[in-house]
C-alpha cells in the first residue's frame, strides 16, 4: 500500500529537502518534482518524522507548489523524488463569478476536488484559455478548505478529461489543446471521447465472451429491416447514434392480431406519449418528418423485468482503482415512469437500490450477475478503444429469462442515481476512484512510459 506524506514548508531558502529516513535510504537522489516543475536539491533525512517531506519556501516557489495541507504521494524514479500527483481536470463553460467558476456545474467539480485528501492528490480544474504554453503553467482552480482558489500551478501530471458535451469535444481549439498535452508533453489524458452508441457495439462484437450481452443492433438502413426485426421480437427501439440522456429514443410496436403499429416516445414538451398507426410508412412520416432517419440505429426490443408493471432497468458504474484494476462502484434501479418509453428520472422514472425491488435473495443474485457483466464488459471496452479508459457508466438491462443485456456505455456518465439518499457512499465512490486513477496513471508514466504512449 501506498504511504501519504504531509508537505510542510519550512520559512528558508535552503535548496534542502528533509525526507522520512526510510524513504531516501541507500538511495541516490538529486533533483524534486512536482507536475511538470523540478529543481536539483540536496536531501536530509528527517530527523524525527516518519510522514512529512519538508521543503523551504524557495523550493515551493521555485516548483509552484501550492501550500495546500493535503498529504501526497512521492514516487521515485531516475534520481528525482516527485511528489503529488497534480492531476488536471479538463472542461469548458467558466463563467467570470468566484464562487461559481464554471457555472452550474461547480457543485458537481466542488465534490469532485473534496477527495482530494482521501486520495493523496492534488487536482484542480482548467480550460483551455488558462493555460500559459510559454511558460509551462496554468492557472488551476482548486477547491480547498470549502473555497474556491486560482492558483498558478505547472502543467499536471495527468489529465482527467471533463468536457461537458460532445459539441465542445468537437471544437477544434480544444482538440489541439489535447493532443499538444498529450503528444508534446506527454502528459496521460484519460476518459478522453464520448461513445458512439453502434461504434461502441460494433467493437464489441469482436469479442466472443460479450456477444451474448448484446441486443441485435444496426444502423437504420430500410423499413424492410424494420419489420423483420418487429416480426422476430415484437418491439424495437429507434435511438440516436450519438444520443444521451435518452433524448430521442423512440419504442415500436407490432401487434400481430390487429396489423397495428404502435410509437411511444416523449414529445418536444416532455410528455409521454403512445401514438397508434396502420402501416410502418405512416408512423414514420409523421414521428420522423424533421429527423434525419441516417443518424439513427435501429436495437432489438427486451421484455425486461418489471416492477409493479413498470419495466426495470439498471444503472451500474465501474471505475479503475489506483492499482490499475476495474470496480463495481455503484448499481441501482431505474424504474420507468408511467407511459415513458425510458427509465429516466426526467420521464418520470423512479431510482431505487436492488434491495427496495427485490428479496434480498433476488437481490444478491442481480447483483452479482449485473457486477459480473459490468466488470466483463469494462474489460472488453479497455481493450477494444482508444485512449485511457477510467470510468464507465452501463445502462443494462435483465429480461424475464434472468438474462443480461447491455444497452448503453457512457464514457461520462451522468449522476442522477446519486440523488437517491441510500447511495451517497457510492457516489463518494466513483468520485474517490476517479482521481484515485491519476495515482496509478503517474506512477505508470514515470515507471513504465512505454505501457501509457505505446
Amino acid at each position: 500500500m501506498r504511504k501519504h506524506y504531509l508537505i510542510e514548508v519550512a520559512q528558508n531558502d535552503q535548496q534542502i529537502v528533509f525526507c522520512p529516513a526510510k524513504l531516501i535510504k541507500e538511495k541516490s537522489i538529486k533533483r524534486i518534482a512536482f507536475g511538470s516543475k523540478s529543481m536539483e536539491v540536496e536531501f536530509l533525512p528527517h530527523p524525527d518524522k516518519d510522514d512529512r517531506i519538508v521543503i523551504s519556501r524557495k523550493i515551493q516557489e521555485k516548483i509552484q507548489f501550492p501550500y495546500f495541507k493535503v498529504p501526497l504521494h512521492a514516487f521515485l524514479e531516475k534520481e528525482i523524488l516527485y511528489i503529488g500527483p497534480l492531476v488536471g481536470i479538463f472542461t469548458a463553460g467558466f463563467t467570470e463569478y468566484p464562487d461559481q467558476p464554471i457555472g452550474e456545474r461547480t457543485l458537481f467539480f466542488s465534490k469532485l476536488l473534496s477527495v482530494s485528501r482521501s486520495v493523496g492528490a492534488l487536482p484542480f480544474v482548467f480550460g483551455e484559455q488558462h493555460i500559459d504554453w510559454e511558460q509551462g503553467t496554468i492557472e488551476g482552480f482548486f477547491f480547498y478548505e470549502n473555497a474556491w482558489q486560482s492558483v498558478e500551478v505547472p502543467f499536471p501530471n495527468v489529465i482527467y478529461d471533463r468536457l461537458p458535451n460532445r459539441k465542445s469535444e468537437a471544437n477544434p481549439k480544444l482538440m489541439k489543446v489535447r493532443n499538444r498535452l498529450q503528444k508534446e508533453y506527454l502528459i496521460p489524458w484519460y476518459n478522453p471521447g464520448f461513445f458512439n452508441k453502434l461504434d461502441i457495439y460494433e467493437r464489441l462484437q469482436q469479442d466472443a465472451s460479450i456477444t451474448p450481452f448484446l441486443p441485435e443492433t444496426y444502423p437504420f438502413t430500410s423499413f424492410s429491416s424494420i419489420e423483420v426485426m418487429l416480426s422476430k421480437y415484437g418491439h424495437v427501439f429507434i435511438k440516436p447514434k450519438n444520443g444521451s440522456s435518452g433524448h430521442g429514443i423512440h419504442q415500436i410496436i407490432y401487434d400481430k392480431q390487429t396489423d397495428d403499429y404502435f410509437c411511444r416516445y416523449q414529445d418536444e414538451t416532455g410528455q409521454n406519449r403512445l401514438r397508434k398507426y396502420s402501416s410502418l410508412e405512416r408512423l414514420f412520416q409523421s414521428v420522423f418528418a424533421s429527423q434525419s432517419l441516417e443518424r439513427m440505429l435501429v436495437q432489438q426490443g427486451i421484455h425486461l423485468i418489471r416492477k409493479d408493471q413498470r419495466p426495470v432497468d439498471f444503472r451500474v458504474h465501474t471505475n479503475k482503482d489506483d492499482q490499475g484494476e476495474w470496480r463495481v462502484t455503484a448499481i441501482a434501479g431505474k424504474i420507468a415512469g408511467q407511459g415513458s418509453v425510458t427509465t429516466h428520472a426526467r420521464s418520470g422514472g423512479d431510482i431505487k437500490t436492488l434491495d427496495e425491488i427485490f428479496t434480498k435473495e433476488e437481490s444478491k443474485i442481480y447483483t452479482d450477475k449485473l457486477s459480473n457483466v459490468a466488470l466483463l464488459l469494462s474489460t472488453a471496452l479497455d481493450n477494444n478503444i482508444e485512449g485511457i479508459v477510467g470510468e464507465i457508466g452501463f445502462d443494462l438491462g435483465i429480461d424475464r429469462h434472468g438474462d443480461v443485456w447491455l444497452f448503453e456505455a457512457n464514457s461520462k456518465p451522468g449522476r442522477s442515481i446519486f440523488s437517491h439518499p441510500e447511495l451517497k457512499d457510492f457516489d463518494f465512490l466513483t468520485r474517490k476512484l476517479s482521481i484515485a486513477f491519476a495515482v496509478f496513471l503517474t506512477e505508470q508514466s514515470l515507471s513504465h512510459p512505454e505501457e501509457i504512449f505505446k
